[in-house]
């Protein structure tokens, strides 16, 4: 059985967070539907300041460089943010600003966010989707938004969460494995490019 690697993005800005936690809860999720699964968790806060590195020169530092190989090298992503000012965070935003073009193209991805009211909701159809459609990646259709009010009640936040993982899974037993071919590989040797 091949293995597949699963990469979770949690922009949570505070420890704990709601954000990580529901992060934690749909790769857990994805992993009972698909036994087997490698799940890489990547909180971005402790990377922040070499995304703004990042940004300002060009040249990631190894530690973000770790990062940015591993999404480029996964079957599938998980990716939630906390909702700001209607849309997703900053530091959520600048992580795929830095990723090479193409990098998400034909990923499954399962996007979710976390507010303090259900009334942000729609951040994810307005803001993630949008974003995660740009970047070419296979955006699974549920979603899933937590509001404080979801946590520790029986809201419908497991079943939505259970249906969104689901869908993943079923998008990432479709696929092959990913493949990723460093375009280093195939140089032209420089006696051949001098050659008459």
């Amino acid at each position: 059985m091949t293995t597949r690697h699963l990469v979770v993005i949690s922009a949570g800005l505070r420890q704990p967070s709601s954000t990580r936690l529901l992060a934690d809860r749909l790769a857990a999720a994805t992993q009972d539907s698909l036994p087997g699964l490698d799940v890489r968790h990547v909180e971005l806060r402790e990377i922040g300041h070499d995304l703004v590195n990042a940004m300002v020169t060009g040249f990631p530092a190894a530690g973000l460089r770790e990062v940015t190989d591993a999404v480029a090298a996964a079957d599938g992503l998980v990716a939630v943010t906390p909702t700001l000012n209607g849309s997703y965070s900053g530091l959520f935003k600048s992580f795929f600003d830095v990723l090479d073009e193409g990098t998400l193209a034909g990923v499954p991805v399962l996007i979710g966010a976390t507010g303090g009211t259900a009334r942000h909701s729609l951040v994810l159809e307005h803001a993630l989707r949008p974003l995660f459609t740009y970047l070419r990646g296979v955006v699974v259709s549920t979603s899933v938004y937590a509001a404080t009010e979801d946590w520790g009640t029986e809201s419908g936040l497991p079943a939505r969460i259970e249906r969104a993982a689901g869908e993943l899974a079923a998008q990432l037993r479709l696929r092959e494995p990913r493949v990723v071919v460093d375009a280093l590989d195939d140089v032209t040797p420089f006696a051949q490019l001098l050659a008459p």
